[in-house]
């Protein structure tokens, strides 16, 4: 069993260096997106947009693009939860904010419309009206 282990340890340090150095092999600079809205403000599209992304760790998030907007958030389950706290519920109105925002389409409730609504934005950024934030 030992002797195993040395070997193991043994060709653990001759495949290593095979990795050799990490390199950048290739990058793009984009145009287009979306709509983004904050106030009274509304940019749609843009030039020379660098690839955006999202990444994370520990207290950090960067979002990338130099229209990121923020604080980031992605339709997940938290959404989800909100969204099915309301299921199948026909009491939504403007009085109760369309239930919490769960009804999407403001119309008859929250039912299958409202649900592939969620769906089709299923762990994506929110859009800038996201009710279920």
């Amino acid at each position: 069993m030992r002797d195993r282990r040395i070997l193991l340890f043994a060709l653990l340090f001759m495949v290593i260096p095979a990795f050799g150095d990490y390199g950048l092999s290739w990058y793009t600079i984009d145009g287009g997106g979306g709509q983004s809205s904050g106030g009274p403000y509304t940019l749609t599209g843009t030039i020379g947009q660098p690839d955006a992304a999202y990444s994370a760790g520990g207290n950090y998030e960067l979002l990338g693009g130099f229209w990121p907007g923020g604080p980031l958030c992605i339709v997940d389950f938290d959404s989800y939860a909100r969204f099915a706290e309301h299921w199948l519920d026909e009491t939504c109105n403007e009085d109760n904010n369309w239930c919490n925002g769960a009804d999407l389409n403001g119309m008859d409730g929250v039912n299958n419309i409202d649900l592939g609504m969620f769906v089709e934005q299923w762990l994506c950024y929110c859009p800038a009206d996201w009710p279920l934030k």
